[in-house]
């Protein structure tokens, strides 16, 4: 057969088969399949389920947006929000003032102290030492200083001696005088001798030396009172100095036993017994959760509308979210980014606007502190109410 015939099968008749003729076959129409039942219910169920839940749905969303405008126009065009907000405490960090070993370390990792409580206390040895070393130099000196004043009484006594004698030596002079005055006069008299004038003349030099010698005596006892003056008031200067040494002593010493400075809980321990300290090392945090405040970062675009006195609505995960109402204390002076250790600098080069933020503190009610669940660093959510703020109109 060649390859080019077309590819048909030859009928061959069986054989003493008779072969009817050739008639063309009627043509039978074809008539429509109706789907049978079962595949037409579940298109009629769905479109009766889309027409009953779109007018719902449509009705749910038209009820929503009136709810969120109504919501919007009466409450929330007044909120003022961020999320950029953190809970703060103004904590102390326990620090010595002297150097020293450890004694002992009287508290554990977050337990609640009172005011006064002793945290740690520094070995004193050497410090009682220097307080009784202060008080035995100051003990010398007082007896030195009871010398000096006994000395000058001494003196003063003496003086006094002196000055009397003077006066009894000036009393001679002037009875040695009129007598020497009398004798010359005899002399020119003839009526007394020439030793009587010389005898009345020597019983006036003497009186005059008496006198010259209670003169030098007077001196004498005003130089030595002069002497113990200066004396008692350089001891008075250096008994002053070792008071003032003997109080820093027993200043340093007090300093051996760290207390607490309020009441609080203690933080981030880090020191242990037998450490060596120095002056201004952290040793410890006292964190006082009675006195815990918010700080919130709000934009500048929101500053126009924040004022001192605002009510605030906090939102905090710590507490399950259980509001709490605060308000508005201060506004900071400056935005957060001139307070920064290296403030941006944009005079030159190109410039990118940044939406700056300034810290807002906000003071926490003391109900919401008595549950002591809030701790210094957690996140909150603040919602200023802008309707709330003094003298303050809304439209």
């Amino acid at each position: 057969m060649s390859s080019n015939a077309p590819n048909t099968a030859e009928v061959r008749p069986f054989p003493n088969a008779k072969v009817a003729p050739a008639t063309e076959a009627p043509e039978i129409p074809v008539l429509p399949v109706a789907p049978p039942p079962a595949a037409e219910a579940p298109a009629k169920k769905k479109r009766s389920v889309r027409s009953f839940l779109l007018p719902i749905i449509g009705l749910a969303l038209l009820s929503g947006g009136a709810w969120y405008g109504y919501d919007y126009w009466t409450t929330g065009r007044f909120m003022i929000s961020t999320d950029d907000a953190y809970v703060q405490a103004d904590m102390a960090f326990v620090s010595p003032k002297i150097s020293g070993y450890v004694d002992q370390v009287k508290v554990s990792e977050n337990q609640l102290v009172k005011a006064g409580d002793p945290l740690l206390t520094i070995d004193d040895g050497d410090y009682k030492i220097a307080v009784a070393q202060a008080e035995a130099q100051i003990a010398t000196l007082s007896k030195t200083l009871d010398r000096i004043d006994a000395q000058t009484k001494a003196a003063q006594a003496s003086l006094q001696q002196a000055q009397a004698q003077k006066v009894a030596d000036q009393a001679a002079a002037d009875n040695a005088a009129r007598a020497q005055q009398r004798a010359a006069q005899l002399v020119k008299t003839h009526v007394g001798t020439q030793a009587q004038l010389d005898d009345a003349q020597t019983a006036l030099d003497q009186a005059n030396a008496a006198l010259v010698g209670a003169d030098a005596q007077i001196a004498a006892a005003q130089a030595n009172i002069g002497v113990f003056e200066a004396q008692r008031a350089e001891s008075a200067s250096t008994l002053a100095s070792l008071q003032l040494s003997r109080d820093k002593a027993a200043r340093d010493l007090s300093f051996t036993v760290l207390k607490a400075p309020y009441e609080g809980v203690v933080g981030n321990r880090s020191v242990e017994q037998g450490d060596l300290v120095s002056p201004g090392q952290k040793l410890a945090v006292v964190v006082p959760l009675d006195k815990l405040y918010i700080v919130a970062n709000f934009k500048e675009t929101q500053l126009a509308r924040l004022v001192p006195g605002e009510k605030v609505n906090i939102s905090v995960d710590a507490i399950d979210g259980h509001p709490i109402q605060g308000t508005v204390s201060s506004l900071a002076p400056a935005s957060g980014a001139v307070f920064s250790l290296l403030p941006p600098e944009n005079a030159t080069g190109n410039f990118t606007k940044v939406v700056q933020r300034v810290p807002v503190r906000i003071d926490v009610p003391a109900d919401a502190l008595k549950t002591g669940k809030l701790r210094a660093g957690l996140s909150v959510v603040v919602n200023v109410d802008s309707r709330t703020a003094p003298a303050a109109t809304t439209n």
